[in-house]
């Protein structure tokens, strides 16, 4: 390993130990505040602190600046320090929406659906500006066009609110919301790297560390729930590594599990709840007859393979899938990315 690749374990080792030491003093300062939460697939409801993705967006943002400063005083590197920026921009706004959504609290519907995405759309202002992304997409029977000004301006926003709201939507089960970014934020960071964006690689990996330190206190049984604050942040962090790597479609392909929960959710009317109905011995049952989310179908297929379903095999289960759609993604757009 020579001095650069040496460096750049800095930004690395700060983004997962920054959440781990830190994320345990926001357990104590949440539970002192009130700011705690139940934890809805167990019987006896415990609960634990809530919004403890506000530390993984905090590691995440110190990682990344320490990437930036090795870029700047030490390897004297300007390019992509625009772009890294406006990322960086876009995730501290929707982690701001996210804290406002989980104070409000979903008990009481947090932020409206329509004003919870109009404020999402400030997110994309950032990366609309700076005018990233490549206007040339290619349709079926027409070719390649070049649609302009629609890409930043609608387009980006699009994607950055689509990514960002339908991330929160397969949620709810401990390590559930943490285990699908660091494996989708995977799956992205080695198509960035292979298409030329290392520096899009790096990112992601910051955030991927990062999850890493919050999945310690987050596993079941969780110590901490991630909130909206996370959630938005990574569904948007997916989106906006895929506008600027250029690998729309494929995010959009490895995004297939959240896609097949938005329609099992709009079932529902967007009112049916992701968790389980808990038993005495924690293990968990459908909470409708029909079901309304890839959380429910795992429950229902556990049920029927084992007898019964617990909240660690119901993550493990999606998380399993999620896995299968990215290879199955690398195979399939291979001779794009390598």
């Amino acid at each position: 390993m020579n001095r650069m690749e040496l460096i750049l374990i800095l930004p690395i080792l700060i983004a997962f130990f920054v959440c781990f030491f830190v994320l345990g003093k926001w357990i104590g300062k949440a539970k002192k505040i009130g700011l705690v939460w139940e934890d809805m697939n167990k019987y006896s409801k415990p609960k634990a602190a809530g919004s403890g993705g506000l530390i993984v967006i905090l590691a995440f943002l110190l990682a990344v600046l320490a990437y930036i400063a090795i870029k700047t005083f030490y390897l004297k590197q300007e390019e992509n320090i625009v772009e890294i920026f406006a990322l960086t921009t876009s995730i501290l706004i929707l982690g701001g929406i996210g804290i406002i959504d989980d104070l409000l609290g979903w008990h009481h519907g947090g932020l409206s659906k329509k004003f919870r995405l109009l404020l999402c759309i400030f997110a994309a202002i950032p990366l609309m500006v700076i005018n990233v992304g490549n206007s040339q997409i290619s349709f079926p029977f027409l070719g390649t066009i070049n649609i302009g000004l629609l890409y930043p301006l609608i387009l980006i926003p699009l994607g950055i609110v689509g990514a960002a709201t339908t991330f929160n939507f397969l949620a709810g089960f401990n390590g559930l919301e943490a285990g699908q970014g660091v494996i989708i934020l995977t799956g992205l960071s080695i198509v960035a790297y292979f298409t030329g964006n290392p520096w899009l690689s790096f990112v992601g990996i910051c955030m991927i560390l990062a999850l890493a330190g919050f999945l310690f206190f987050n596993w079941c049984p969780a110590r901490v729930f991630p909130g909206d604050v996370l959630t938005y942040s990574v569904g948007g962090l997916i989106a906006i590594m895929a506008i600027l790597g250029n690998f729309e479609r494929i995010a959009l392909f490895f995004f297939i599990p959240y896609i097949l929960e938005v329609i099992l959710k709009l079932r529902g009317g967007l009112i049916r709840q992701s968790f389980g109905k808990p038993n005495k011995d924690n293990s968990l049952e459908k909470p409708y007859n029909k079901i309304y989310g890839l959380e429910h179908l795992s429950i229902a297929i556990l049920n029927k393979w084992k007898g019964k379903a617990y909240e660690k095999e119901v993550v493990l289960l999606i998380c399993a899938f999620q896995i299968l759609i990215v290879l199955l993604g690398l195979v399939i757009f291979k001779s794009y990315i390598f």
